[in-house]
């Protein structure tokens, strides 16, 4: 299938030293460079967010009774 990419010119311009290099076609390279990426696991979270939970997980919603104009009014202070 073709398609059309948007590649920073300096790492086209490697991709194709190396594919000049190794003697493979520049779209060798780039569909192993694709799968290399797909295949890789997920790279770990380095972050995360803290629990900042407000009232009992299991309680009743206290904005349950709410209509939604209510809810909206409540939200921007009657902005």
């Amino acid at each position: 299938m073709k398609t059309t990419i948007d590649i920073a010119d300096a790492l086209l311009e490697r991709a194709k030293r190396h594919a000049r290099k190794t003697g493979r076609p520049l779209r060798a390279v780039v569909e192993d460079g694709i799968r290399r990426v797909l295949e890789a696991p997920p790279a770990p979270s380095t972050s995360e967010l803290p629990d900042c939970s407000v009232g009992d997980p299991r309680g009743k919603n206290p904005l349950a009774a709410y209509t939604w104009s209510e809810l909206r009014d409540e939200i921007y202070g009657g902005r």
